[in-house]
């Protein structure tokens, strides 16, 4: 067993990486109460830790290449142990910022690539599967077990009882740092591309400030954005601009190579046809499993009333499927190839998708439910246990920390892309759904549906209906037609979250046109 030491310290490493956002997410209401504060402003917060980690994912993987791989996974793990130990103590809003957005985010850079060049340096053939199996299921275990701790101990205790919990965590994986194989590291001698670096950072960082804000800013028509250009949302320009970057880093990195000089990013690589798959379908994979779970708390929370803890309990079949099918994943492939694997993953995700649309009703069967949650696990849990593996073994040796990178930036875009497109969807959704259940309803008058229609244009949002009665009151609707706009945004908002799970099956269905060039060979049964 000793083989496998290394994999759990890495395991914990991962599982730490992600429960750390699903926590955050789960005690928004919680953390505005403690820092006097809005929504909007904490919304903020979680943005910029996705920006941070999404912009230096690349320049990460390049330094883990030059410090060696795990020096960097330990100097990474250093700094975000630091910034758990700030935002446990964090007085004032803006001190969370630091700790959690920027420190932690910095962290995470660091460590999340050079992690996935540590499990292909450490394991091979058969053994590398079950690795990446194992962590790939414990990036869903985090997902769904984070609302369920997080919580729990947010609603019983507080919630920077987590993160001080993490800093000590942290300080055990260091402790246990040598389990890793020294020979892993390579220590290359690299120069570190600081134009590249800027130009790769700051393009992706405006890429995914504009899918990750286009909800809150609207697409192209403004609703609550700072500015506006030639009249229009700032989303969409905000996005180009970092199109704009990302080309001339592109242009750059080419430029290097042409002179023979260290890139950033080879873009040779993407000539390899089982990386290209390998990377969409982790942005793919990544999207579908944030939206759902973008959406689906929505409808236990705001829809059925459940709070955090109940909501993580009918979350927590998702982590237990997908951890028992990334394991057995790897056992898999001595019948079926990485490529039939990952497409039978996409028809039980899609049977699951199905079949949870069916149970979006105003009274939950708690049963179906979990049944839906835990079909979806299995699908999940399939392609956990296969793309990584995918991933690190399309390339050599020496570009395994370039590899991850790019691997952890697909899936940190993957997961911004998946929260704000999902999240615009629902929206968009909600607010055409409601104008078409009152448009038709003789018992509404034309000048309460005006008043409606005005205060939806500018801006619709999923809230509880006692939220809603509250406002129409405050607005002295008439009661009889306040209670056919209350049954009006409820079936607005049954609707809105159909629109929105079904558009993650249309993803998903997307998804079987990245699989093509997936290993179409089964894995070798030789153990290390």
């Amino acid at each position: 067993m000793d083989r496998w030491r290394a994999l759990a310290v890495l395991g914990a490493a991962q599982f730490l990486m992600v429960l750390d956002t699903a926590v955050m997410n789960v005690s928004i209401s919680q953390l505005v109460k403690d820092f006097h504060t809005e929504v909007t402003a904490i919304q903020a917060v979680i943005t910029l830790y996705a920006l941070v980690m999404a912009a230096f994912m690349i320049t990460g993987g390049k330094i883990g290449d030059k410090l060696g791989r795990r020096r960097a996974f330990g100097i990474g793990l250093t700094v975000y142990g630091v910034g758990s130990a700030v935002t446990a103590s964090a007085p004032v809003l803006w001190v969370l910022a630091l700790g959690w957005s920027v420190i932690e985010g910095l962290g995470a850079a660091l460590v999340l690539p050079a992690l996935a060049a540590l499990v292909a340096g450490s394991y091979q053939g058969r053994d590398r599967a079950v690795a990446y199996g194992v962590i790939g299921g414990l990036s869903g275990v985090g997902i769904a077990v984070g609302p369920l701790l997080g919580g729990w101990v947010t609603t019983y205790l507080t919630w920077r009882l987590v993160f001080a919990g993490e800093a000590v965590v942290v300080v055990i994986i260091l402790l246990l740092l040598r389990w890793i194989d020294a020979p892993a590291d390579t220590g290359a001698r690299v120069r570190l591309d600081t134009v590249g670096s800027v130009l790769s950072a700051a393009g992706l960082a405006l890429v995914v400030l504009g899918v990750l804000q286009s909800s809150s800013w609207g697409l192209v028509h403004p609703r609550k954005s700072p500015f506006t250009v030639f009249g229009f949302s700032p989303t969409l320009f905000v996005i180009a601009a970092g199109a704009v970057l990302l080309g001339l880093f592109r242009a750059w990195e080419r430029r290097k190579e042409a002179r023979g000089e260290e890139p950033l990013v080879r873009f040779g690589l993407f000539r390899l046809p089982a990386l290209r798959s390998g990377l969409a379908m982790l942005l793919t994979q990544s999207t579908i499993l944030l939206g759902l779970f973008f959406v689906v708390p929505l409808y236990l929370q705001v829809v059925q009333g459940f709070n955090a803890f109940q909501t993580g309990v009918r979350l927590l079949p998702v982590s237990i499927t997908m951890l028992l099918a990334a394991l057995s994943g790897s056992a898999l492939t001595r019948v079926a190839s990485p490529r039939t694997l990952v497409r039978v993953g996409l028809v039980v995700m899609l049977v699951a998708i199905v079949w949870l649309l069916a149970g979006i009703k105003p009274n939950i069967d708690n049963l179906s439910f979990a049944l839906a949650m835990a079909v979806l696990g299995l699908g999940m849990g399939l392609l956990a246990s296969q793309l990584g593996n995918v991933v690190q073994s399309s390339v050599g040796e020496s570009e395994r920390s370039e590899a991850g990178g790019l691997q952890n930036t697909a899936q940190q875009l993957g997961s911004s892309l998946g929260t704000a497109l999902i999240g615009a969807i629902l929206i968009s959704a909600l607010a055409g759904a409601f104008n078409k259940q009152i448009a038709g309803n003789p018992q509404i008058s034309d000048a309460v549906r005006q008043q409606v229609g005005i205060a939806v244009e500018a801006g619709v949002q999923f809230v509880p209906t006692a939220q809603v009665q509250a406002g129409l009151a405050k607005a002295a609707v008439p009661p009889d037609q306040a209670q056919q706009l209350l049954n009006a945004y409820s079936a607005a908002q049954l609707d809105g979250l159909k629109i929105a799970i079904l558009t993650t099956g249309g993803i998903t269905l997307a998804g079987f046109a990245f699989t093509r060039h997936l290993p179409a060979e089964r894995l070798p049964t030789k153990r290390t």
